[in-house]
Order: C-alpha cells, then sequence, then structure tokens
C-alpha cells in the first residue's frame, strides 16, 4: 500500500485530526479463550467501541467481562442451539462478515483467527490484531481434516483459503500475537506485522512457598497439545504427572495413563493456581502461536518444559525460568525421550520463582494495553473523550 501508515490514517479522517470512530470485529463470543482476554483489553483502550461479532452466547465470564459492551452479532445468532452449531457455518462466515452491517466507522479493529477480519466499512482503516491465520486451512489442514472427511471437504477448503486471502487484502495493518504467527502470516498472506504479546493476568498468578511434589499438564486436552507425550515420559520415569483441563482428547490420553498420572478434570482458578505451584514444572510438548498459559504458570514461579519450537521460543527462557528441548518433529519416540531428560534435568536445578515471575511481567495486561494505545497512536488516531490513546 502506498504512503505511511499514518497518512493513510489522516485520509480516513478527512485529512485533519479529530476523535476516531472505532469498532471491534470479533469472531464469536461463546466460550472464554486466548482471544477473549485480548478482546477484553481492546475494549478497554477503546471503551467507546461496538463489538460487532457473528454469534453471541456467551457462557458465564464471557457474559461477566462484556456486561457492559455493547455487543451485535449477526443473523447467525438467531439460529436455534447457535452456541453449538455456528462451526458448521464456517463456509459461509466469509459472506456473513461481508454483509454485516458495521456502520461507517474511521477505524476497525479485528480480533482475528478465522474470517472478521473481512470487516470492511467505506473508507475505514483496518488494523487485525491476528491470532494466527486459520489453522485448519493452511499448515495444520491435513492433521484437522484426515482422510475420508479431507477429502470430502477439499473443495470447500479451497474456497475459504481463497476467502481467507482476499480478506487479508482488507486489512491495512497486520499485528501478530508472536514472531512464529508473523512468520505464518508472512508465508501465508505475503503481509509483514509488528508483534504484540497477548495480555497475560499475571497479578492472578504469584509465587507461594509450597513443597514440589509433581509434574503439571493439562489445558483444553485436544490432540494437537501432544499431552500424550508427557504421559509418556511420565509412564517411562514413573514420576508423578497431574493433567488438569477437559475436553476431546481425554479419554484418549487416561487409556495411555500409567499409575503415576493422575486426572483431575476442568479446575477453578484457585486450585489451578494450587497446582502450578507444588509442581516441579509445567510440560509444554505442543507447538502453539504463543501460549497464555506458559507465561501463567511462570508469573507463579514456576519453571515451563517446552519443545523447542513455536511460541516457546518466546515465552521460555531457556535454562532460567524453564527448559527448551529439541527433538525430530515426525518422531514421538524422539519428542517423548527428549521431554524425558529435560524432565529430570529440571529436577536437578535449582529454579528461581522470583527470575520466573520478573519474565512472565512483560506479557502482563497493563503492558499490553499501553503497547496498543502507542500503536494507535503512532498510526495517527485520535480518540473520543473517554478512549484511551496516549
Amino acid at each position: 500500500m502506498s504512503g505511511s501508515l499514518n497518512d493513510q490514517a489522516t485520509e480516513r479522517l478527512g485529512g485533519k485530526e479529530r476523535s476516531t470512530q472505532a469498532v471491534i470485529a470479533h469472531e464469536w463470543l461463546v466460550n472464554w479463550g486466548g482471544s477473549e482476554s485480548v478482546l477484553q483489553s481492546l475494549k478497554k483502550v477503546l471503551p467507546n467501541a461496538d463489538i460487532h461479532t457473528l454469534v453471541y452466547q456467551p457462557d458465564g465470564r464471557t457474559a461477566r467481562a462484556f456486561s457492559e459492551a455493547r455487543v451485535l452479532p449477526s443473523v447467525l445468532n438467531r439460529l436455534p442451539l447457535a452456541a453449538r452449531l455456528y462451526p458448521y457455518a464456517l463456509p459461509f462466515m466469509p459472506w456473513l462478515w461481508l454483509r454485516k452491517d458495521i456502520g461507517e466507522p474511521d477505524l476497525i479493529v479485528s480480533s482475528s483467527h478465522a474470517f472478521s477480519k473481512t470487516a470492511r466499512a467505506p473508507g475505514a482503516f483496518h488494523l487485525c490484531y491476528c491470532h494466527t491465520p486459520p489453522r485448519y486451512l493452511w499448515d495444520l489442514s491435513d492433521e484437522y481434516t484426515p482422510g475420508l472427511f479431507g477429502r470430502l471437504t477439499h473443495g470447500v477448503r479451497k474456497r475459504l483459503r481463497t476467502a481467507d486471502l482476499q480478506s487479508a487484502h482488507l486489512v491495512d495493518h497486520f499485528v501478530a500475537n508472536s514472531k512464529f504467527v508473523a512468520d505464518r502470516i508472512l508465508r501465508t498472506y505475503d503481509r509483514t506485522a509488528e508483534v504484540l504479546y497477548p495480555p497475560v493476568d499475571t497479578d492472578k498468578f504469584t509465587p507461594a512457598t509450597r513443597q514440589r511434589v509433581h509434574f503439571l499438564a493439562g489445558g483444553r486436552l485436544v490432540r494437537y497439545k501432544r499431552i500424550d507425550y508427557a504421559i509418556r515420559a511420565a509412564n517411562a520415569l514413573t514420576v508423578p504427572l497431574v493433567v488438569f483441563g477437559d475436553g476431546p482428547d481425554r479419554r484418549r490420553l487416561e487409556s495411555l495413563a500409567g499409575p503415576t498420572v493422575h486426572f483431575t478434570g476442568a479446575v477453578d482458578h484457585p486450585t489451578l493456581v494450587s497446582l502450578i505451584r507444588s509442581a516441579w514444572a509445567f510440560l509444554y510438548p505442543g507447538i502453539e502461536d504463543f501460549g497464555i498459559l506458559p507465561v501463567e504458570v511462570q508469573a507463579a514461579g514456576t519453571p515451563v518444559i517446552a519443545r523447542g519450537a513455536g511460541g516457546a521460543l518466546e515465552s521460555v527462557q531457556h535454562k532460567n525460568t524453564g527448559l527448551l528441548y529439541d527433538a525430530s518433529p515426525r518422531d514421538p519416540t524422539s519428542q517423548i525421550k527428549a521431554l524425558s531428560s529435560a524432565m529430570l534435568e529440571s529436577m536437578s536445578r535449582t529454579w528461581s520463582p522470583a527470575a520466573c515471575r520478573d519474565h512472565a511481567q512483560q506479557f502482563s495486561r497493563p503492558h499490553f494495553e499501553r503497547e496498543v494505545r502507542e500503536l494507535l497512536k503512532r498510526l495517527g488516531f485520535e480518540l473520543a473523550n473517554g478512549d484511551s490513546c496516549g
């Protein structure tokens, strides 16, 4: 795009400084997760902005977080059982965003891991906070849609990839949640992105003196997180491992567990903090775009053992706040062996809870919100009274 980003913003403001009218586009508001945490901070920076989304059927935590926001869902929200069935509307989501009336803002800020970056308005400057290009369409397409299902959906996925590339052209400025995702944006969309790490509520995770009695793994129990590697490593070492959380992979994971592995199911916040404080280390054998859990764990003073790939390379300091191990990406035996070795090494080291927490603080929510304000200011946007951009 020609001209500086500041010039582009000024053109959209009619060539003069005036209060910016902004809207936020978010995929859907159903269950709380990392993208909803980002949205919460975006809304704090832009308190006067309406939130446009496809589905608004919030769980308890999501409803509380946005109870005072003006949330405007699409026609998809009117369908019976929308909260359960919205994933099946994926093939129609680009069209739904193109058809959605978001008014006439000067600024669109999209929080996108699917198609909310398709939101558009005449003359608006579009800033996209990209959690990731859709993994199920690009680099993890075969893993998400294997075998016969993959062959049956090939045509749909091809059309969605085309729509995703077209939506990227509607974005004036990309922001990625990690260098790992910035690289994926470059490879997928041929667009550069600056990096703003997502907000973590580090104040809710604090160190405390506890006896360390187990390793810890968990979160949402889905296959790509490779918690099965953590279980197999604990089995091989016959060391205690606690797996918290729930998800579609839980039954398979339980079938792999030896006598030293314990599943808690979903846990409340105080229980999670207690589990973290009493862990030798948190095991993180999957590849994530960034990964908020490892930062929360470090904020509570516990080291992280992670595969040396993806967002962990940016969130964990090797031999200071945890261990990063290398292994053949296509060889499960190599992965389990490398993880086992790192677990043994971690138990022989003395870790500093203060060092772990100090490192985690750079990912705090106030830090993220300050960086967003500075970015908007740099792009030339003057926000209305009550908005925070200075």
